[in-house]
């Protein structure tokens, strides 16, 4: 069966006023309104939130924009995957009821200057690498859930802090959106789904796992009663740095709400990762009860 001859029907536009009108539509049907916002290059990970989304909600967006104010003078916004054909027939399968695909100068007009910015959690871990990076995810999410209205919004716990800091904002500038955060969705091995591990090679990906297995020791570490966090941090960082090819950011725990590193164990905590492998930077991380 072809992509366009599938049962479900879904709206695509690149315009913010057709969107408005669909969603207005499905206000005024008193339909519940869920949006899972993305970059595109989707995989099974950004299919777990359309899934989610459609099983609580009326009416689902997904939005597809590559959003250049995110990416460092050096990283890799160029060279993006961008499969549109694929990424549309992922929706429409998920039951994705519009997928809105805006294109650059209609998010970042001519003499476009106001961001939106959240401080002290986006000084930290991912914020301390990539200084300008959680400014252009801050702002971007800002828009789009202006555009698009949902009652629900939804985020993958892969991208922890990002998911934090959206919350964050949400809360500040009392949005009325509820912020949903969904489970990472990893590949059988442990590594946590993205669209980046396509950069890399089958040497580069097996060296990849050593993010999973720090986290995992972490947990292990914890569960067996050791309270000196120091040392569970220095043990992920060991796991991590003897796996050849891996160069490692960063290896901590934190508080699962402010990201602050934390001295000494508490109730809720979250182990975060990131390292180098080879060319590419992966993140991962794990909620340690």
């Amino acid at each position: 069966m072809s992509a366009d001859s599938l049962p479900h029907s879904m709206l695509i536009t690149a315009d913010s006023a057709e969107l408005r009108r669909s969603v207005a539509a499905a206000r005024h049907a008193g339909q519940l309104i869920g949006c899972v916002p993305t970059m595109g290059a989707l995989h099974a990970g950004h299919v777990s939130l359309m899934q989610q989304a459609r099983a609580e909600c009326d009416f689902v967006i997904a939005t597809l924009f590559v959003n250049p104010t995110q990416f460092g003078p050096t990283e890799d916004l160029q060279k993006y995957p961008r499969p549109f054909e694929a990424d549309r027939d992922k929706c429409r399968a998920a039951g994705v009821d519009l997928l809105f695909h805006p294109d650059l100068s209609s998010m970042y007009p001519t003499g476009f200057v106001t961001f939106v910015e959240v401080d002290g959690l986006t000084a930290r871990w991912e914020g301390a690498v990539r200084p300008t990076h959680f400014r252009g995810v801050t702002t971007v999410v800002a828009k789009l859930l202006n555009l698009t209205q949902p009652d629900k919004a939804y985020f993958g716990q892969k991208d922890f802090q990002q998911q934090a800091i959206i919350r964050r904002m949400s809360r500040d500038l009392d949005l009325p959106t509820e912020i949903v955060t969904c489970p990472t969705v990893r590949d059988p091995d442990g590594l946590a789904l993205s669209s980046r591990n396509a950069y890399l090679s089958p040497t580069e990906r097996a060296s990849g796992l050593s993010l999973h297995r720090a986290l995992c020791l972490a947990r292990e570490k914890v569960r067996a009663g050791e309270t000196n966090l120091d040392a569970i941090r220095l043990a992920m960082r060991a796991e991590m740095e003897q796996t050849p090819g891996v160069a490692v950011d960063y290896a901590t725990i934190a508080d699962p709400d402010s990201l602050v590193e934390l001295s000494e164990p508490q109730p809720r905590m979250v182990a975060l990762v990131a390292a180098r492998v080879g060319p590419t930077r992966l993140i991962d991380n794990l909620l340690i009860p």
